[in-house]
């Protein structure tokens, strides 16, 4: 008998020591965000859109050109890499904080790509666009395919990078399965999660880039401490989470897409196997043109920019030479 009560006598204080922890910590992530949005704020403006505060930036004039993020990233992974920059001296090139990254809201919703193709639609209404090249990159491929499905009549032509096409079987899907619950999740996100993500980045930049080094201007530019933010890390869970059971529902209507379609991937992509992805999507979609960097990794826009911009022209140029509907 006595030995219980002594062992009992440490619940109570190892349970209040633990809480006294998680709360030093849930302060500690309240503190970094706040710091991490005064040092980046916004570089654009609003959209209200069916329940979302839209964050989003426009550069230049002429064909509207649409860019689309990838998972993790923001705003930012297009502006730092020079793209921005280039395209706007002859397209209207807009480029949207998906929901939940940069300054865009996410509310409680299943957050699927068709969801966001959705959401994207109604904006560039807003904004008065009616056609529009787009590009995505990474997760935000499966977004720019969805919205070329489900408007076919707004999107003249797509740009996909080291995309994500069919479902295979991923390490962080299943990692990110338990984080994306709510309750739990959300405990994790205010808490330990951001610590541990910090630790994380370094390498996960690195595979990201490889076979290439980082660019020494994207670890000095990218505003890192956005990512770690409590609302951006559920983003990121969420999308990994939904990554295998969207492809298996889009993969049924690629055959739908007429419009051009330019693939380009790094040919050393540790992040999204070419063979089962890119170059598979490619002899699927009829008149599809594929372009294969030797030496690149999934981080294709700043690894090869150059390639990405004539991909973006040579889809413009074809979609000159659709005759468009009456």
């Amino acid at each position: 008998m006595e030995r219980t009560v002594i062992s009992r006598g440490w619940l109570a204080p190892a349970v209040l020591g633990a809480a006294a922890a998680l709360g030093a910590v849930a302060l500690y992530t309240s503190r970094k965000t706040h710091e991490a949005e005064k040092k980046y704020p916004p570089i654009g403006r609003f959209l209200s859109v069916d329940g979302v505060r839209l964050h989003y930036i426009e550069r230049g004039t002429g064909e509207p050109l649409v860019l689309i993020h990838g998972n993790g990233t923001l705003i930012q992974d297009f502006t730092i890499s020079g793209i921005v920059d280039r395209l706007s001296e002859r397209y209207r090139v807009i480029v949207f904080d998906r929901p939940g990254y940069g300054y865009s809201t996410r509310p409680r919703r299943l957050w699927t790509p068709r969801a966001h193709a959705t959401l994207f639609q109604e904006a560039l209404q807003q904004l008065g666009v009616d056609r529009a090249i787009v590009l995505g990159h990474s997760w935000g491929t499966m977004v720019a395919v969805s919205l070329a499905l489900q408007a076919p009549a707004l999107v003249r032509g797509l740009v996909l990078l080291s995309g994500y096409y069919f479902p295979t079987a991923r390490l962080d899907v299943a990692q990110n399965l338990p984080l994306a619950i709510p309750g739990v999740g959300d405990a994790m996100r205010h808490t330990v999660s951001p610590l541990l993500a910090r630790l994380m980045l370094p390498l996960a930049f690195r595979k990201m880039f490889e076979p290439a080094p980082v660019p020494e201007y994207f670890d000095r530019l990218f505003p890192k401490e956005l990512m770690v933010r409590p609302i951006q890390l559920r983003a990121s869970n969420e999308d990994a989470a939904l990554m295998t059971p969207a492809v298996m529902e889009l993969e049924q209507y690629y055959g739908e897409l007429t419009m051009p379609v330019v693939i380009v991937t790094g040919g050393d992509d540790k992040i999204a196997n070419v063979g089962r992805q890119s170059e598979r999507l490619h002899q699927e979609l009829r008149g599809s043109e594929f372009i294969r960097v030797p030496g690149a990794g999934h981080m294709i826009h700043h690894l090869a920019p150059d390639r990405v911009v004539a991909a973006i022209d040579r889809v413009a140029q074809l979609a000159a030479a659709v005759p468009t509907a009456a």
